[in-house]
């Protein structure tokens, strides 16, 4: 099975957590990145398991590239059933709309369909941590369940 990271970001954070899990896990089994600005709702294929990293910007919108996704989900409303995907939100406690990024596109996947696997994995800018290796780890714990 082959595993797709797409990452939606504003300043860059999601792309570089996507990295992370790819270099993590790229000696163990098939794993790609692409932006989702960049990827074509026409490639999604139930035969692969999505992981989806992204941001949170401004009032609790999807970052720049994100919103082509999220459009063209929209816009085309696929059927996704079968498709089964995992979803990591990055964004900051302070703020009310603490990784909503990241929950507007898993409700938007679900609605069509999809099913997500395991628990929305979150970084909480506030804590100080490294958002890779929370990434890292919350990334081998889905893929185990699948």
């Amino acid at each position: 099975m082959k595993i797709q990271v797409l990452f939606g970001t504003e300043t860059g954070n999601a792309e570089m957590v996507s990295d992370d899990i790819v270099d993590a896990l790229a000696h163990e089994i098939d794993i790609s990145a692409a932006d989702m600005s960049k990827f074509q709702i026409s490639e999604l294929s139930p035969e692969n398991f999505y992981i989806i990293v992204c941001s949170t910007y401004g009032d609790g919108e999807l970052p720049n590239s994100a919103q082509p996704f999220f459009s063209a989900l929209g816009a085309q409303k696929p059927e996704l059933t079968g498709l089964r995907f995992a979803v990591f939100g990055l964004g900051d406690s302070f703020y009310a709309t603490y990784n909503r990024g990241s929950e507007i596109i898993s409700e938007q996947l679900v609605e069509l369909g999809a099913n997500q696997i395991g628990k929305r994995g979150l970084h909480d800018a506030s804590s100080g941590e490294l958002p890779g290796d929370i990434a890292m780890q919350w990334a081998k714990e889905i893929l185990s369940e699948i």
